[in-house]
C-alpha cells in the first residue's frame, strides 16, 4: 500500500496526521463540486436550498466515522430527487411547507429502517435486484430530472406536473423561454458538456460545476438578476427577471433548522415514501459503495452492513433537522479518489468546508442563478439516461432491453416503486419462459461434491442461477474456505441470467484477490443471448425440448 502512510489506523487520528495534506486538499476540491450540486438537488427536490448542505455536513462530519467505507462521500444525490419531490407534493397537497415537514418525518423513519437493514446484515440488498431493472430505474430518474429542470433552465413555469406531461410541454417551453435566463442556463450546460472533451490538462483539472458558478454569477450580475425589472428583447417582447431567479438562503444555519412533522407518519402515503426512501436509497448507496471499492487504489473493501448503519444514522439526523436523505454518492466519491483522497478524513473535510462556507459566506451563494444549478442537474440526468445506456443494455440481450424499457415506462407513468416492481416481474416472467422452475426462483440448487484434495472444491448448480436466488448462492459461497480452487459447475442449470453472470465476474475478482482461484464450467451446453461477455445463458437442450413439446 505504497502512498498510504498509516493504512492500519487510517480512520483514526494517526491517519489524520499522516495523510492530512492529501485528504484536506481532496476534501476541498470535493467541496467545490458538492456545494452547487447540494443546492441544485435541494431545490429540485422541493426542499429549501440549504437542506442539501445540511445533509452533506452531517454526511461528512458525522457519518465519516460511522460508515464502513474509507473513500465514499456521503451526501444528497440526484437519484432521490424524484422521491423527495413526490413526498413533498403528495403529503403537502399544495402546502409546500407542510409537505416538507411531513417528508422529513418519512426520512427519519426510513433512516431507522436503514439502521435495521445494516444491523440485520442486509448489505447484500444490492445483489438482489436485476441489473436491467436497476439501470431502468436510474435512467427513469434521469429522464424525470431533465423533464423538470429544463423549464428552470429556460426561465419559464410549466403547466404540467407529471413527467410525461412535462416532456410533452418542452417545445412550448422553448417557444416561451426567458432569453437572459436561458443564456445563463445554456452557457452552463455547454460548459458541462464540453469541458470533459478538452485535452488541455490544466483546464481538465478545474471542476466543471465550479467553472459553471464562476461564469454564471457574473452573467447574473450583467443581467441585473438581483433587482426585479423588465427588459425588451429584440424589440418584440418584454421579459421579467429578478431575485426569484437566484438561490435564496436563510441568514444563518440555526434559522435553517426545520423539525419534522410526524402527524401523518403512519398514513398510507407516508409509508409508501418511507419504503421508497429506505429501499431505493439503500440500493443506490450500496451500488455506489461497491463501485467505489473497484476504484480504490489500495483495494480496500467496504463493510456494506456497517456502511448501511452509518447512512441510516445520517439520514435520521438529517431528517430531524431539515435535511435531504443521503447516500454514498458515486460522482463526488470518484472525484475524491481522483483528487488524491486516501482516508475517510477527506469526507470529513468536505463537510467541514461546506459548514465554514455557508456560515461565513451565505451572501455569495445567493448570487448563484437557479438556471446554472438546473444545468448541472440536466447534465446529471443526461448521464443517467444517455443514449449510450440504451445501446449498452441492448448489447446485453433483447430481453435486458425489454426489462429496462418496462421499468422506465412504469416509473414515468406511476412511480419508482411500481417501476422497479414491474422490472422485477418482467425479468421473472422472461426467465420462466426460458425454463426456470418456480421452485428455483428464490432457492438455487446447490450440491457440494467432495474430493480427496482439500484444496479443490466443486459446486454443482442445478435448475437456474438468477438474480432472485443469487443472495443465497453468494451466502453459501462466502461460507466456504478461502484460498482454494473453487469450481462452479453450471452443467445442470437451465438458465443463468445476466445479473448472475455480472456478479460472478465481480466475485471471481474478489476471490482471486483473496488468494483463491474461481473456475466457472458447464456453460458449453448453454447459448448466450448476445455477444456481451455477461450475457444470459440458456441451455440449448432445454430449448430443443420446448420446441419438441410445442
Amino acid at each position: 500500500m505504497k502512498g498510504l502512510k498509516t493504512a492500519s489506523v487510517a480512520s483514526g487520528l494517526a491517519g489524520l496526521r499522516e495523510n492530512f495534506k492529501s485528504d484536506a486538499l481532496s476534501g476541498f476540491l470535493v467541496f467545490l463540486i458538492a456545494l452547487p450540486l447540494c443546492l441544485g438537488i435541494s431545490m429540485a427536490s422541493g426542499f429549501p436550498p440549504v437542506a442539501g448542505i445540511l445533509t452533506a455536513i452531517i454526511g461528512g462530519m458525522v457519518v465519516s466515522f460511522l460508515g464502513g467505507s474509507e473513500l465514499t462521500i456521503k451526501g444528497p444525490a440526484a437519484g432521490l430527487i424524484v422521491i423527495a419531490l413526490g413526498a413533498v407534493g403528495e403529503l403537502g397537497q399544495g402546502d409546500s411547507l407542510l409537505g416538507y415537514k411531513l417528508a422529513l418525518a418519512t426520512i427519519v423513519v426510513a433512516g431507522v429502517i436503514q439502521i435495521l437493514f445494516g444491523t440485520l446484515r442486509s448489505g447484500v440488498l444490492g445483489d438482489f435486484f436485476p441489473a436491467a431493472a436497476v439501470s431502468g430505474m436510474l435512467a427513469s430518474i434521469g429522464i424525470i430530472i431533465i423533464s423538470k429542470q429544463v423549464f428552470t433552465l429556460l426561465g419559464v413555469k410549466p403547466a404540467g406536473k407529471e413527467p410525461l406531461e412535462l416532456l410533452v410541454e418542452i417545445p412550448l417551453g422553448l417557444a416561451n423561454l426567458n432569453p437572459q435566463i436561458a443564456i445563463i442556463g445554456v452557457t452552463s450546460l455547454l460548459i458541462l458538456f464540453t469541458l470533459p472533451l478538452l485535452k488541455n490538462k490544466y483546464l481538465k483539472r478545474v471542476p466543471a460545476p465550479l467553472l459553471v458558478i464562476l461564469v454564471s454569477i457574473p452573467l447574473g450580475h450583467l443581467f441585473g438578476l438581483a433587482h426585479s425589472h423588465t427588459y425588451l428583447f429584440l424589440d418584440e417582447h418584454n421579459y421579467s427577471v429578478g431575485p426569484e431567479f437566484l438561490v435564496t438562503l436563510p441568514k444563518d444555519l440555526l434559522s435553517a433548522i426545520t423539525f419534522p412533522d410526524f402527524s401523518q407518519v403512519f398514513s398510507g402515503t407516508s409509508i409508501k415514501y418511507i419504503i421508497m426512501f429506505a429501499v431505493v436509497g439503500s440500493l443506490e448507496s450500496i451500488l455506489s459503495t461497491k463501485a467505489v471499492d473497484t476504484l480504490d487504489p489500495y483495494k480496500r473493501k467496504a463493510n456494506l452492513n456497517r456502511d448501511m448503519v452509518g447512512v441510516g444514522i445520517g439520514n435520521t439526523l438529517a431528517g430531524l433537522i431539515g435535511g435531504l436523505p443521503m447516500i454514498s454518492e458515486i460522482v463526488r466519491s470518484s472525484a475524491n479518489i481522483n483528487s488524491g483522497g486516501k482516508t475517510r478524513w477527506a469526507n470529513f473535510f468536505h463537510g467541514l468546508f461546506l459548514l465554514l462556507f455557508v456560515a461565513l459566506a451565505p451572501g455569495l451563494i445567493h448570487q448563484i442563478p437557479l438556471a446554472a444549478l438546473a444545468a448541472m442537474l440536466i447534465y446529471t440526468g443526461f448521464r443517467l439516461a444517455s443514449p449510450t445506456t440504451f445501446i449498452q443494455t441492448f448489447h446485453k440481450g433483447w430481453e435486458q432491453l425489454v426489462i429496462f424499457l418496462i421499468t422506465i415506462i412504469f416509473t414515468l407513468s406511476t412511480d419508482l416503486l411500481v417501476g422497479i416492481g414491474a422490472g422485477i416481474a418482467a425479468e421473472l416472467l422472461i426467465l420462466m419462459i426460458k425454463g426456470l422452475p418456480v421452485k428455483s426462483i428464490f432457492k438455487p440448487g446447490i450440491k457440494l461434491q467432495q474430493h480427496e484434495d482439500n484444496d479443490y472444491i466443486h459446486i454443482a448448480l442445478s435448475d437456474g442461477a438468477v438474480f432472485s436466488n443469487y443472495i443465497r448462492l453468494r451466502k453459501y459461497l462466502d461460507s466456504l474456505p478461502r484460498r482454494k480452487h473453487l469450481v462452479l459447475d453450471f452443467s445442470d442449470t437451465v438458465v443463468v441470467d445476466h445479473t448472475v453472470m455480472k456478479h460472478l465476474h465481480q466475485y471471481r475478482e474478489e476471490y482471486t484477490a483473496q488468494g483463491g482461484w474461481l473456475e466457472i464450467t458447464g456453460l458449453h451446453g448453454h447459448k448466450p443471448v448476445s455477444k456481451h461477455p455477461h450475457a444470459a445463458r440458456v441451455r440449448v437442450q432445454q430449448r430443443r425440448h420446448a420446441t419438441a413439446a410445442t
